[in-house]
């Protein structure tokens, strides 16, 4: 397929957003960049939200900015995402949630640092976070910044070492389709930022432009933020570890890469033993993890101690203190 040259697809998938889509839709309107197309992908919202993105029609036609709806049952927001990528038409790819915003140099500023810098095929920018409610910055973000000089960023986005801030990246269309010719990402319910990202950096370094160009809304009704139950929660580790397996066959990673992905499963299932209180779980991951010799001896003995006491008062101490101790060092 050729591409339309210059031209930014934007690809957002939307469920029941009667109450915030505007807020996306309008940010795209004072784009400065000139030549763009919205895909908006309906999830099967019950609301008023389709009312809501027609009456934007006009407005986008009327900058130029191609618009398009497409609907279909509710699934998740993977499947959102795979009804509209068939109409992608741009030489490049964008897919903001539709309860952020972009910041009116955002599309632009992205765009020219690819058109001068023909061998990177992603860029990103930073995100910064509103609260909805107060509409007050939030100073401390929800995912870590990590090292923007990195430009290989597989491995820091799977480990959460990196924000994965779906809006803040910017692909070329055709690597991206080259990895996916059916135009399919595969379909979880655990979100779309992995399939989109993880095999396109595997295979291409990216660039961090150092401004806050996407602006955040942490909304406490969205979906990403729902309390889950301690069974809700093993199932979406457990999906998500089925992702990994999958992108793991996507890119061919070999045998020690295939490791390290186990190692970060086990790591995974162990905090989520923690947090549950199941010592069993959390003791097997351990042993597991001593036995891929990512525990030294006395690491092991410490944290099996630990373990030990989490049905104590002095034990639910201990895991405040050492939760805090991690989140002020980003251990």
């Amino acid at each position: 397929m050729k591409y339309r040259s210059g031209l930014v697809s934007v690809v957002t998938p939307v469920y029941n957003g009667e109450n915030h889509l505007s807020r996306l839709l309008t940010s795209l309107l004072v784009q400065s960049y000139p030549h763009l197309e919205l895909i908006l992908s309906d999830d099967g919202s019950t609301d008023a939200t389709l009312r809501i993105a027609e009456s934007y029609r006009e407005r986008f036609l009327a900058k130029g900015y191609g618009f398009r709806i497409v609907t279909g049952p509710h699934i998740n927001a993977a499947a959102a995402i795979n009804r509209g990528l068939p109409y992608v038409t741009g030489e490049y790819l964008i897919w903001p949630d539709s309860d952020d915003a972009l910041q009116p140099e955002s599309v632009r500023k992205r765009v020219e640092f690819l058109q001068a810098n023909p061998d990177y095929q992603c860029v990103r920018s930073l995100p910064y976070y509103i609260e909805e409610v107060t509409g007050r910055y939030r100073q401390k973000p929800d995912e870590p910044l990590g090292n923007l000089s990195r430009e290989e960023l597989f491995w820091d986005i799977l480990e959460t070492k990196t924000f994965v801030c779906c809006g803040c990246y910017m692909l070329r269309s055709q690597p991206f389709f080259s990895i996916y010719p059916d135009r399919r990402i595969p379909e979880y319910g655990v979100g779309q930022n992995f399939q989109m990202l993880l095999p396109f950096l595997y295979r291409h370094k990216c660039f961090t432009l150092k401004e806050a160009l996407y602006v955040v809304t942490i909304r406490p009704g969205s979906h990403s933020r729902a309390p889950l139950t301690p069974d809700q929660e093993t199932a979406k580790f457990a999906a998500y570890e089925q992702l990994a397996d999958d992108i793991a066959d996507l890119c061919s990673l070999d045998e020690a890469e295939r490791r390290r992905i186990h190692v970060w499963k086990l790591r995974r299932r162990y905090m989520l033993a923690l947090k549950y209180h199941r010592k069993k779980d959390a003791l097997l991951a351990l042993s597991q993890l001593y036995g891929h010799k990512n525990l030294s001896t006395a690491a092991l003995a410490q944290n099996i101690a630990w373990v030990c006491f989490l049905n104590n008062p002095t034990g639910k101490k201990l895991l405040h203190f050492y939760r805090n101790l991690r989140e002020k060092h980003g251990t």
